[in-house]
């Protein structure tokens, strides 16, 4: 039985053609890919099509836009068997991973790609980022189940778990990185799957569901030389404030100034969630081999491990979203929940 695959055009580069009159660069109708694409007819996928009108510029993306895609693939997941959302570069690993903790239960590819330059340019390399991605999106296995049952981003000869990559280059073809993770896939002239880190369903067969309850009253706080008194203290004092994202030196250390640290303390002990991730592009936290680090874990404030901090931030959205406890948001924070950190 051939697969059948929806497309989700949300807006971006890659959905983008030169208007022969004006030459300005214009959306094209998704409705007519194969005539834009005639290489997908050679597939024999049945390959349907859902755009965003307006498409979304990925600068412009919120929740309520993660809200309206988790529910165009909720109303459509029994008859697909596998979904490619084209989607912004700019944002694609906030959506990846956001996606990732909203679908509970996936069993069935979601592929983010997009391009670099637009699919209808001459050296576009939106055309091999979307056909690879249908490929993989409707690649099963021998008991009929996906390859992938993941969200996942794929650029430029390369899948990727979707909650561990960040946006890399704003100019190469190969535009992420998932500098903590290893490629799920890679892309030849045969498509080599690395089963060993795909993730699968303990069991299989269990019902599909969305999580679109999202709390967004976090942000993230970037420790840099120089940092004052003054703005942590203008920072802490955010209205609603719910957690905040510690975005640290090395394997997670901060200055030990006596100000920072009382006021960390102090936040923590009226409420405030405060989860350390590193700044560096890879590694981990660690806050058990420098003092700093220790003394951070001794006020409170949680590792964040390899995390991305896209991945960080919309791990927060969605356990403070179910309104639980902070013990509760606590120990969800320390376990892997969708792939994204390095712990059991």
């Amino acid at each position: 039985m051939n697969s059948s695959i929806l497309i989700i055009y949300t807006g971006g580069t890659i959905g983008m053609k030169q208007d022969p009159d004006t030459l300005a660069l214009v959306p094209f109708k998704f409705d007519q890919i194969e005539a834009e694409v005639p290489e997908l007819r050679k597939f024999g996928y049945k390959i349907d099509s859902y755009s965003f009108d307006p498409p979304i510029d990925s600068s412009e993306i919120n929740t309520s836009f993660w809200v309206e895609l988790a529910e165009i693939i909720y109303e459509n997941y029994e008859k697909y068997d596998g979904f490619v959302i084209l989607h912004g570069t700019d944002t694609m690993s906030y959506s990846a991973s956001a996606l990732s903790f909203m679908l509970e239960n996936l069993e069935k590819p979601v592929i983010f790609t997009g391009s670099q330059l637009p699919i209808g340019m001459l050296r576009t390399d939106g055309k091999e980022n979307l056909i690879s991605s249908i490929e993989i999106a409707a690649a099963r296995d021998d008991n009929g189940r996906a390859i992938v049952p993941e969200v996942c981003v794929y650029f430029e000869s390369r899948l990727y778990r979707g909650n561990r990559t960040t946006k890399d280059n704003a100019e190469n073809f190969r535009a992420f990185r998932s500098a903590n993770y290893p490629y799920l896939a890679e892309v030849g002239i045969h498509i080599k799957y690395n089963r060993n880190f795909i993730s699968y369903p303990e069991k299989w067969g269990q019902q599909f569901k969305i999580n679109t309850s999202l709390d967004t009253n976090v942000a993230i706080l970037k420790i840099f030389p120089g940092i004052s008194q003054y703005v942590v203290e203008s920072f802490l004092r955010i209205n609603g404030l719910r957690a905040i994202i510690l975005e640290t030196y090395g394997s997670g250390n901060a200055p030990t100034f006596d100000w920072l640290i009382s006021l960390l303390k102090n936040s923590i002990n009226q409420g405030l969630i405060i989860l350390n991730v590193t700044q560096c592009p890879a590694g981990s936290v660690n806050m058990e081999a420098y003092s700093t680090g220790i003394l951070l874990k001794k006020i409170g404030v949680q590792s964040g491990y390899d995390s991305t901090t896209e991945a960080a931030l919309t791990k927060l959205f969605f356990i403070l979203g179910h309104n639980f406890d902070n013990q509760n948001i606590v120990n969800l924070l320390s376990k892997n929940l969708r792939g994204e950190i390095s712990i059991d």
